[in-house]
């Protein structure tokens, strides 16, 4: 069999330069003995592999960037580092990918050059190291981050079955489909050249039918994937849900400091109906917003108290509280990229923040018109019922319309009904069968609901709010669901969502179906 006419010896020298770090002309007699061995084809095979490797874990990057602030508060309570780790975690992926990819395009380039696959033992060590690195960060997400997982699931029944409807209608000119899955179509289609020299060139009848098999189930597999995958975004654009209320994370973290009336009075702007927060009680019972047990994060608290820096927050005084600093931090560490964006109003502002009581954040709510939902922490504390009972004092005391406020504890629940029977209850869990008190109000991560389930609770008047909510691709798939309400850091971003990213009118789609149904069968 005649071998088909390669590249230029110029191309072929370009090529095996920085794949095979060998200085060779594409002259035939001038290369032999450097012909692709079955070793070579192992290699390659290998750079493949770590190739689709690397890709499905830029996929997870994406996905896990909605949690990923999770993350950085995580390394922080157990290292006192503070990073900006959504974007160590986008260079590290980019540059593995990257690396990758650029060694398999010189890959399939010398294939279809007719040149020797010679990877040098340079790239085979950093292959190997990529692939570990790829592999611990999969493992670690398991053993740490186990949710994600689900996260990633919802991400796949969105995306493949969008693109199935449009996607595969792109000839009578609808919108193309998500980026995931025509990567990959495109992907293997382009494979198709260096596969068609391969067989060209090779021998073996029955490697050429093993590669031929390979890739058309492999191509099946693609186009048929989708027909078993469900999308909550197709419907009929009078039957989309209303657009899910907002509820402002610790406020608005992106624009203010967490846990601060500046960032409630942000929130507002974003036009929330709920401000979310976290209440700790001083060691002399005063209730103040805080998240974390300990105010290494969110305060000063090093540099004014260095001996009691590691102390609970419940061991603190008001007195004492009042004097930390609970807005520079925002500005030093830049918790999310909008805090470069600030106007020198809002960094003095922020600079100017310091940890609210409870009774000031309900006055504001009060002033503002809106709810505020939180929990009690720490719920294992030896004095939790007095907790309870003083924050419950305050509540009352304020004279916020006790329907704007909205319980989450667990702990002594029935006493919070008996003192303030107003408040709103709002409970973690799913409900029960078998369960006889009327449950109303659910709190949950996104993760933890179904499109099916929430539907369900939608249709017997159960309000649905998901945690946390950031990105606009899951904020659109949660909607479609018809979700009540999501709890966001990203606000502002959520609030100009006029409409879900993706929205199928079913009708339509089903005409478009009909019409390449019969175009096949012609």
């Amino acid at each position: 069999m005649a071998d088909p006419p390669g590249c230029c010896s110029t191309c072929a020298t370009c090529l095996l330069c920085p794949y095979s770090c060998q200085w060779v002309t594409a002259k035939k007699e001038k290369r032999k003995g450097l012909r692709t061995t079955k070793y070579d084809c192992s290699w390659f095979l290998f750079l493949f592999c770590v190739f689709l490797f690397t890709l499905v874990w830029l996929y997870f990057a994406i996905i896990i960037l909605n949690d990923f602030h999770n993350f950085s508060e995580f390394i922080f309570r157990q290292r006192k580092l503070w990073l900006d780790w959504p974007l160590v975690l986008l260079i590290a992926t980019a540059l593995l990918i990257s690396y990758s990819s650029v060694l398999l395009v010189l890959a399939l380039c010398l294939q279809l050059c007719g040149q020797p696959l010679k990877l040098h033992w340079v790239h085979k060590i950093l292959l190997i190291l990529t692939a570990l690195v790829v592999a611990a960060a999969f493992t670690g997400l398991g053993i740490k981050w186990a949710e994600e997982w689900k996260s990633a699931r919802v991400s796949l029944q969105w995306i493949f079955q969008q693109y199935w409807l449009q996607g595969q209608i792109l000839a009578l000119g609808h919108a193309t489909g998500p980026f995931l899955h025509i990567g990959a179509v495109g992907g293997m289609t382009l494979l198709a050249w260096p596969l068609a020299s391969f067989i060209y060139r090779t021998r073996n009848t029955g490697l050429r039918v093993f590669v031929l098999l390979v890739y058309g189930a492999a191509m099946i597999a693609l186009y048929l994937a989708p027909l078993g995958i469900a999308s909550p975004c197709i419907m009929e654009e009078n039957q989309l849900p209303p657009k899910p209320a907002l509820v402002g994370h610790r406020g608005a973290p992106m624009l203010a400091p967490e846990n601060t009336l500046m960032s409630l009075h942000k929130a507002v702007d974003c036009d929330v109906q709920v401000f979310e927060t976290d209440v700790m009680v001083s060691a002399d019972g005063v209730p103040f917003l805080m998240h974390d047990e300990e105010l290494t994060r969110t305060t000063n608290v090093q540099a004014v108290f260095p001996e009691r820096a590691a102390l609970n927050s419940t061991a603190f005084n008001w007195t004492d509280l009042q004097r930390l600093d609970a807005g520079s931090w925002f500005l030093e560490r830049r918790p999310f990229p909008t805090v470069q964006s600030l106007s020198p109003g809002d960094r003095k502002e922020a600079a100017e923040q310091r940890i609210p009581s409870l009774e000031q954040a309900l006055e504001a709510a009060k002033q503002s018109n809106i709810s505020i939902m939180f929990d009690l922490r720490p719920e294992n504390h030896s004095d939790y019922q007095n907790f309870v009972n003083v924050t419950l004092g305050v509540i009352l005391q304020s004279g916020i319309p006790l329907q704007q406020v909205l319980w989450l504890p667990d702990g002594f629940r029935e006493d919070v009904k008996q003192q303030a029977p107003g408040v709103q209850h709002v409970y973690g869990r799913k409900r029960s069968e078998n369960e006889k008190e009327a449950v109303l109000r659910i709190n949950l991560p996104y993760q933890d609901m179904s499109s099916e389930e929430i539907r369900q609770y939608r249709q017997e008047n159960i309000s649905v709010n998901l945690y946390v909510v950031n990105q606009p691709w899951l904020f659109s798939v949660l909607w479609c669901s018809g979700v009540s309400s999501v709890t966001t850091n990203a606000c502002q971003v959520l609030k100009e969502m006029k409409h879900p990213i993706w929205l199928l009118v079913k009708s339509e789609t089903d005409v478009l179906l009909t019409k390449i149904n019969s175009l096949m069968q012609e």
